[in-house]
């Protein structure tokens, strides 16, 4: 009899540890069992051999077994004894950073991000570019340089721990050309390549493609707020506003690989003509857009500047369109998914996204929500990094990760298989 998580990835233990990982001492699930125990690790820091056997339900013996097995494959350390009031000191274990490594790579509408993590999915080097729109024919060369460019500090033999990459990017990097103000040959460009194939010609192991907000998306659940929350929507504005849909602790793809799209629903109600969708709205392109307007830098919009003079009125402007816009859509997702919370995040300031999030409670208030439980608003905790650090992520789990579902249910559907296969 095989044996999987207990209560599925949503299960808390008497402490309020969620995620908890059951492993079973079957034969022939040695592997499982080891990734079980890399996982309570990871989600839970150093632990000893006693606190392993009492989290995964393995025995002791099984626990100095694999224990054993990941020192010596150098997956994990052995921190300094703990001692206590009686008897001998314990060891804690806790995984090696340098027993593995990822990359993720984010192609953005408006900015590349590639960054390298290691095995604890701290972020150990990074390369950037900002452009105005993208072409593949001067984005495709620049990956390749700043992959280089990030593997570089690797020696040989972390090098061979090298487990893959992954990337974020939209699903359609040539969509809504008209309103990013993009050459139709760049757009036509995108749609004629692969770019999990053309980046898979840059690199000797595996790599694989997510789409960029449901890799921040798998951020917030692996490593932020989500790993508290069992089901939420959520929503990482950028260059335009995009989101993911995570049902008892997996990260769900829909037919199309599109679950959690909100950009594309209506920022209110039809009247006389169709109503432009939230992405129009509260998106940051929006914002950028009305400093340009008014003569301002429009790259205030990432950093402090946005919530100074001459810039804050117009800011506070796209906060009351934008709270207003993403209530609604709130509300709506609200009435046909039943959630509890809403976690929303972005690529800019702290300060700015908890105004932003302030007004969408606000609007909220607007709403009957009788009939209908009304959800918490939640502040994300990965911030601008999210779709890269989601994408390097994602080749971790699928190489260590004891549920290789967690999220991958979205490289499964399909129609996407052939854009998201790995």
């Amino acid at each position: 009899m095989s044996s999987s998580l207990e209560g599925g990835p949503g299960f808390a233990d008497d402490r309020g540890f969620r995620l908890r990982p059951r492993g079973s001492t079957q034969g022939g699930l040695r592997q499982y069992n080891e990734r079980v125990v890399l996982q309570a690790l990871r989600l839970h820091g150093p632990l000893s051999s006693a606190e392993l056997a009492r989290l995964t339900q393995l025995t002791a013996q099984t626990i100095s077994q694999i224990g054993k097995r990941l020192l010596d494959e150098k997956l994990l350390l052995k921190e300094e004894p703990v001692r206590g009031k009686v008897g001998q000191p314990s060891v804690p274990l806790a995984l090696n950073p340098d027993g593995a490594f990822a990359v993720g790579v984010e192609v953005g509408r408006n900015s590349l991000e590639v960054i390298l993590i290691d095995f604890t999915g701290t972020v150990r080097a990074r390369s950037s570019l900002a452009y105005q729109v993208p072409d593949p024919s001067s984005v495709l060369p620049e990956i390749r340089a700043r992959l280089g460019e990030v593997l570089q500090p690797l020696t040989k033999p972390m090098r061979r721990c090298l487990v893959g990459v992954g990337i974020a990017a939209p699903l359609s990097l040539g969509g809504w050309r008209a309103l990013l103000g993009m050459p139709e040959s760049s757009a036509r460009k995108w749609e004629e390549i692969d770019l999990r194939v053309e980046i898979q010609k840059m690199v000797d192991v595996p790599v694989s493609l997510l789409k960029d907000t449901a890799a921040a998306c798998v951020a917030e659940l692996v490593a932020g707020g989500g790993r508290d929350i069992d089901t939420f929507l959520y929503l990482f504005v950028d260059t335009f506003i995009g989101g993911g849909l995570v049902v008892d602790s997996h990260l769900r793809g829909g037919l199309h690989g599109n679950a959690g799209a909100v950009g594309s629903l209506p920022s209110r109600i039809a009247d006389t003509e169709s109503p432009p969708q939230l992405l129009t709205v509260a998106s940051l392109l929006m914002l950028e857009q009305k400093y340009r307007d008014a003569g301002l830098d429009s790259c205030a919009a990432l950093d402090e500047r946005a919530l100074q003079d001459p810039w804050l009125a117009i800011t506070r402007d796209w906060i009351d369109e934008a709270g207003n816009a993403i209530a609604f859509a709130v509300q709506s997702a609200s009435c046909f998914l039943d959630l509890r919370h809403i976690i929303i995040d972005g690529c800019f300031s702290r300060p700015l996204l908890r105004l932003l999030l302030a007004s969408t409670v606000k609007q909220m208030g607007r709403y009957n929500w009788e009939g209908v439980t009304r959800p918490e608003l939640k502040m994300g905790k990965i911030g601008s990094d999210a779709r890269a650090l989601g994408g390097a992520l994602l080749p971790l789990y699928l190489e260590f990760a004891p549920d290789r579902d967690l999220f991958l249910k979205i490289l499964e559907e399909p129609d996407v298989a052939a854009a998201a296969a790995v």
